[in-house]
């Protein structure tokens, strides 16, 4: 009898497991056009702000970063507007929450170096760090090398870049970034065709 109920816990965190790995499939499997999506409209963005920048000399394009998810939220919205619902657990509930803070994170240090104390340009290096930090979480959630190697690539290898451009070429940084989550989307698309 003992044996029976070590057999049915293993059982049951067989089909936990099982669950767990179900749900981070669709999760991804569904995600995936997102990635592209939102890689694309950051590496749009950058570019514009950079080449609007880089003609007028005034950083006060960056201003057009605020824009950025009022045109993006909406698209987004139509663009999984025929998706099967993905299933809310844990995960997908903890992923919500990690990209909602980064953009609370990211949101105020831009607010309050504007408004409040002005930053250095390296600004742009915590930025991005904390963007590769938030994807390669992601990633571990989800238990997805692309998107873990992605994010530490982003993260680390966007700090150390953002120490040898100065004014509006760390712009280039988030295009590069944009390229990378486009590239993590595709092949996590082809993961789970």
């Amino acid at each position: 009898m003992e044996q029976n109920k070590e057999m049915t816990a293993q059982e049951s965190l067989n089909l936990i497991n099982e669950m767990m790995n179900n749900s981070r499939r669709c999760i991804l499997k569904s995600n995936a056009k997102y990635f592209v999506f939102w890689g694309l409209l950051l590496a749009l963005f950058s570019l514009v702000i950079y080449e609007l920048w880089h003609a007028t000399g005034k950083p006060s394009w960056n201003f057009l970063w605020f824009v950025m998810p009022v045109i993006g939220y909406p698209l987004s919205s139509l663009l999984g507007k025929k998706d099967n619902a993905v299933p809310q657990n844990m995960i997908s509930k903890m992923i919500g929450w990690l990209w909602l803070s980064y953009g609370v994170f990211v949101t105020s240090i831009c607010l309050l170096s504007m408004f409040v104390t002005p930053m250095p340009m390296r600004i742009t290096l915590l930025i991005v760090l904390i963007f590769g930090f938030t994807e390669t979480i992601s990633g571990i959630l989800l238990k997805n090398w692309p998107a873990i190697v992605a994010g530490f690539v982003i993260g680390v290898g966007g700090a150390w870049v953002a120490t040898l451009l100065h004014d509006e070429a760390q712009l280039l940084l988030f295009t590069l970034g944009g390229i990378v989550m486009v590239i993590t989307g595709i092949i996590v698309k082809y993961q789970y065709k």
